[in-house]
């Protein structure tokens, strides 16, 4: 009995601990895209690759303050006309 308490505390002791790792992943990608890096560029970045699963980084997409980062770059990229894409004319 005292090893399954043992247990269920050191699971809900790495959900914390995940849950820290996963705030602070939010942050930086909040921070990266507002700073206006690419959003795929962001998630390439080894600071959150190494950290997290595709799992985890799915949980983490849907945090609702990543998806307003993702439309303020967007709102921007649209009022400013400026897409991210070179301009390659013949």
């Amino acid at each position: 009995m005292a090893s399954n308490l043992v247990a269920k505390v050191q699971e809900f002791m790495d959900g914390l601990a995940l849950d820290v790792v996963e705030e602070r992943i939010v942050e930086y990608v909040i921070r990266e895209v507002r700073n206006g890096r690419k959003f795929a560029d962001v998630l390439n970045d080894p600071y959150v690759k190494n950290r997290l699963n595709e799992e985890k980084v799915a949980h983490v997409l849907e945090n609702p303050e990543i998806a307003a980062a993702i439309d303020e770059q967007i709102s921007t990229a649209f009022r400013t006309r400026e897409f991210g894409f070179t301009d390659h004319q013949s």
